[in-house]
């Protein structure tokens, strides 16, 4: 689970001008002539560290890109692009990686929440989410949440007992979710996973750290959504690996931080159900397997879901058999990755009027750049995401605005 000119000063000015309405009509089935979709005029973002490989996982309603930036040796450092310029945000003490791994990242008061690694070697050989699912190298160390405020200063966030924790997102109330693990040896792990890991919010004001209720019968879960009106969405299941299948058995939505989890249902798969966004009115997106039982392998579908409509798969992409939506905005534009798993191809989306659209068909230019991914938009429709250049072989971060 990546101009060279001052363009975020311009990206607010032209996305306010160019900012419509994106209802999500899940059972829309107008004709694809009477969808009006914007182009994009895309720009690819600098890597001052020096690496061949970027990526933008998130952007608030300031125009702030945030992700990570590769280095030569191939570690990564958590950065945030503000017109234009690339601000690198640190590493934990001790550590070699950082990253914004997430599109749930929508503080507007420069808040930034992330996951590093740190000089401590894992007590239990655990490798963890962060280093299991990729979102930084592996480096044999235990990995932490982070809160980066504007000053260039970075603390690491508390656990819930155990060795590990993720930070997910944080928004206008300083209120940030994630995963940790406690201390207790939870027997539905599959090694070299040993702790549990529960789902929790963290309030900056107050330096408290409280622990979510998981599905009933479930053992593990994570928070990875939420909006300002203290709604949230994660995942529910058992420990197993740490990383989506079993651990991901229910979606489930929160309408409180102090309330039992509902249960959002699935596409028809028992695994990999898993929320990735929810906009100011509640409304989730992310993907799930479409069938099979909790071994299955990914398989992803996304999906939309709302309380009234339920879980809504949303379809693929010709040639791309599996999806996954990122993120959705409060106008219900969403966003995603196209997938060929068995070629490795892949193309960033958009998704309205009921239909999912390649966001390179709405590119203006740039016939060597392929949109791979687009991992969050802020609500003025402006779009985040990783590309590759097939003349230089970079993958860089780009950000898209609407024209």
């Amino acid at each position: 689970m990546q101009p060279k000119v001052k363009i975020f000063t311009c990206i607010t000015a032209m996305a306010v001008f160019a900012a419509l309405t994106f209802p999500v009509r899940v059972a829309s089935q107008k004709a694809p002539g009477a969808r009006q979709l914007s182009n994009y005029r895309v720009f690819t973002l600098p890597n001052t560290l020096g690496g061949t490989a970027s990526g933008a996982n998130a952007i608030n309603d300031l125009g702030w890109a945030m992700g990570f930036a590769a280095t030569p040796a191939n570690t990564t450092e958590a950065a945030a692009w503000i017109e234009g310029r690339m601000l690198k945000l640190g590493i934990l003490p001790g550590g070699t990686n950082s990253s914004v791994p997430w599109e749930s990242v929508k503080n507007n008061q420069g808040l930034i929440v992330g996951i590093s690694d740190t000089s401590i070697a894992q007590p239990h050989g655990e490798v963890f989410s962060c280093v299991a699912a990729g979102f930084i190298p592996p480096s044999g160390h235990t990995c932490l949440g982070f809160l980066w405020q504007p000053g260039g200063f970075m603390s690491a966030l508390p656990t819930l007992g155990g060795d590990n924790g993720f930070a997910t997102g944080i928004n206008n109330k300083g209120q940030v979710i994630g995963w940790a693990e406690t201390s207790y040896e939870d027997p539905t792990c599959n090694p070299p996973q040993v702790l549990q890991f529960l789902p929790y919010v963290y309030d900056v004001h107050t330096a408290k750290i409280t622990a979510l209720q998981v599905y009933p019968g479930d053992s593990d879960g994570t928070v990875n959504a939420f909006n300002d009106n203290g709604q949230l969405a994660g995942i529910s299941g058992i420990c197993s690996n740490a990383v989506g299948g079993a651990s991901a058995i229910h979606a489930v939505f929160w309408p409180d931080q102090n309330s039992a989890p509902i249960d959002m249902g699935n596409l028809g798969g028992e695994a990999w159900n898993t929320p990735n966004s929810m906009n100011s009115k509640g409304e989730v997106v992310g993907f799930g397997n479409p069938s099979g039982d909790q071994n299955a392998p990914f398989n992803p579908i996304a999906f939309y879901w709302s309380q009234s409509t339920g879980m809504v798969n949303l379809g693929t992409l010709d040639s791309f058999p599996n999806s996954i939506a990122y993120a959705i905005n409060s106008h219900g534009l969403i966003v995603g990755q196209a997938l060929n798993l068995s070629t490795g191809a892949s193309h960033a989306f958009i998704y309205k009027d009921g239909f999912m659209t390649d966001l390179n068909a709405l590119m203006i230019g740039h016939p060597s750049l392929t949109l791979l991914y687009a991992n969050d938009v802020d609500d003025y429709g402006v779009i985040v995401g990783g590309a590759t250049n097939s003349k230089t072989g970079v993958t860089s971060a780009f950000v898209a605005i609407p024209y």
